[in-house]
């Protein structure tokens, strides 16, 4: 029996006011659609982490913070990662940056694709995202999906307010992509890792 990789959804944004929630029921679905993993939504709003304080990351010293612990045992179940990035000045936002601090060991040796937002779908947060999770021992996919430009400004609340469905022709090959991608990249780093346990 094939065991399905176990994805979190993580929602990169905790502003009362945030855009997130609308494109992560959006890639919820497309995740929850397919037969070939489970996934289930790591809201970083149910995680108050404090500033990254501990004295070294978890790969050299425990973590000493209860919030940093449970965040660490929350993510650490999971076979990869789909992040909910909203581009806040060219980059991520902080409290996704906090978190990824807050963890080492968790992420090593699994896969993440993005879904990300803004001008300019996010493009450039995500390269962010990338660049930080090669240094967490993580595995990106090529592919990701990207709101922006007048498809953004279509479903944003201050803009036209309008169901991402509407748009969801130009995303659907994109998320397809990026969740074919995740699940080969998921089992290939679950059989390593089960091979050098």
């Amino acid at each position: 029996m094939t065991v399905k990789p176990r994805i979190a959804l993580i929602i990169g944004s905790t502003r009362p006011t945030r855009f997130a929630d609308k494109p992560a029921q959006w890639m919820l679905r497309q995740a929850r659609a397919r037969d070939d993993i489970e996934v289930e939504v790591v809201d970083l709003r149910d995680h108050p982490l404090p500033f990254f304080s501990e004295v070294a990351s978890n790969l050299r010293a425990p973590s000493q913070d209860p919030e940093a612990v449970r965040w660490q045992q929350t993510i650490g179940k999971f076979d990869g990662y789909i992040f909910v990035v909203a581009e806040y000045n060219h980059s991520i936002t902080g409290v996704l940056k906090n978190a990824l601090d807050q963890a080492y060991k968790e992420w090593n040796r699994k896969p993440f694709t993005a879904i990300g937002y803004g001008g300019l779908g996010g493009a450039r947060a995500v390269e962010h995202l990338r660049g930080i999770g090669v240094e967490l021992q993580m595995v990106s996919t090529r592919s990701a999906v990207h709101i922006g430009g007048s498809d953004f400004m279509a479903v944003l609340p201050m803009g036209g307010n309008k169901a991402i469905e509407e748009i969801e022709a130009g995303l659907l090959p994109a998320a397809t992509a990026a969740l074919d991608e995740l699940v080969w990249w998921a089992k290939a780093t679950m059989a390593a890792r089960a091979a050098t346990a």
